[in-house]
């Protein structure tokens, strides 16, 4: 399955996209855990957090096409550099803020630009314009399986730092942490670029490459999918604790639930990355989507136990954060890899966008109905259409490694 990154310096570039995500993924996507204990701390209100961590899930969305442009502008160190301190300088401000719009100020901004900018944008660009095409789709999948390890990582991480130290300790030490993604950045983006884009056409530079895009029908497709995983994650990562508050369940159900996502998410990052060199990605993300409805619609007809949040989670994690390797395929194979970081970035952006309506609605969902039932019904929905969405995608037939070899003798 990771056959292609036996290319010389690969597997270096590959395992350093995926250790920066590891942090900077693993820290975002254990917020929802502080979410009881800052509102039980300030008072200031279950709506007024969400605001603040909707807030976020937009910010980081809206920072991606800009790394990721800076970053094909001015190289990915710099970007990366950046982010890191600001996700830490966010984290570390938290505990000092005592009102929602400082909460909206620290998280939603501060940490939340920099956790995209050193996201996926910037680091599957940067890894795939130092990679051959064969090891892009391989390599995608393990810095995505980066990103979910660190969710598995930082979960009961974090929930212990809070039981140990308290909220306000818990994100001090998130900080700290974070900074040890600095030595990472070097491996990354030591050396230039290598030249594998001459058979992708002539650049024809950033702005007309983005208005071509913006023009594409299946890219506005591509964009409609990615939203509706957008508000999927962003729902459950904010909100699955107080679901497991609801049903009368300790805590650690959901830390555990978060980690166990993360954790299934590895398997299913490494598989999709490994099929996307051998299948079209437009289908693979419609079975993903479709299969998220499916999986949403049986949590509801089951008893909310331990163990069904346990699978729950087994199930959500395979197709987790699975879809990046597909969609960035696609991206690649429509528009080229020069511009991957600010074309991806822009797909992303409308990942978050559906992600600011998950994480906010689940908030006015539980504020004014008392549970979240409503939103779940529309996770279904959304799920299936975006399913339907991804068939019409122009995308030519894959030929598999060994058959375009053997075309070629």
């Amino acid at each position: 399955m990771l056959k292609p990154l036996r290319h010389p310096g690969a597997l270096a570039v590959t395992l350093a996209a995926a250790g920066v995500l590891m942090v900077t993924m693993g820290t975002r996507q254990s917020l929802g855990l502080f979410l009881s204990p800052i509102n039980s701390s300030t008072g200031l209100g279950m709506a007024s957090i969400s605001l603040a961590m909707a807030v976020a899930q937009f910010t980081w969305g809206a920072i991606q096409p800009l790394a990721g442009a800076a970053a094909d502008r001015w190289g990915p160190r710099p970007v990366l550099i950046a982010g890191i301190v600001l996700l830490a300088l966010g984290n570390a401000l938290t505990p000092l803020m005592g009102s929602s719009w400082g909460l909206v100020f620290s998280l939603g901004l501060l940490a939340a630009i920099g956790s995209g900018a050193g996201s996926f944008s910037v680091l599957i660009g940067a890894a795939a314009q130092r990679l051959p095409m064969a090891a892009r789709g391989t390599a995608s999948g393990v810095i995505n399986a980066g990103g979910s390890l660190g969710q598995f990582v930082f979960a009961p991480l974090a929930q212990l730092l809070i039981q140990v130290q308290g909220w306000m300790g818990a994100m001090y030490s998130l900080a700290v942490i974070t900074l040890l993604a600095l030595p990472l950045v070097g491996q990354l983006t030591r050396g230039q670029p290598a030249r594998h884009d001459a058979v992708e056409g002539a650049d024809a530079g950033l702005r007309a490459t983005l208005r071509g895009a913006l023009g594409d029908r299946s890219y506005l497709l591509l964009h409609a999918g990615f939203f509706t995983c957008g508000f999927h994650i962003a729902f459950l990562v904010t909100h699955l604790p107080t679901e497991v508050d609801l049903c009368g369940l300790p805590a650690s159900v959901a830390s555990w639930s978060l980690a166990l996502i993360g954790l299934s998410n590895i398997v299913g990052s490494l598989w999709v990355g490994h099929l996307v060199g051998h299948h079209r990605s437009k289908m693979i993300l419609a079975l993903m989507y479709g299969s998220r409805a499916l999986l949403v619609l049986v949590y509801l007809l089951l008893p909310r136990e331990p163990w069904v949040f346990y699978l729950f989670a087994i199930g959500l994690g395979l197709t987790w954060l699975a879809t990046v390797p597909p969609t960035a395929a696609l991206v690649g194979k429509l528009f080229g890899v020069r511009y991957l970081g600010t074309l991806f970035g822009m797909t992303l952006l409308s990942h978050q966008i559906g992600g600011f309506l998950g994480a906010w609605l689940g908030g006015l969902a539980i504020t004014q109905l008392g549970d979240y039932t409503w939103m779940w019904w529309a996770d279904i929905a959304l799920a299936a259409l975006a399913a339907l969405l991804n068939l019409p995608i122009r995308e030519a037939r894959v030929v598999p490694p060994a058959a375009s070899a053997a075309e070629g003798r």
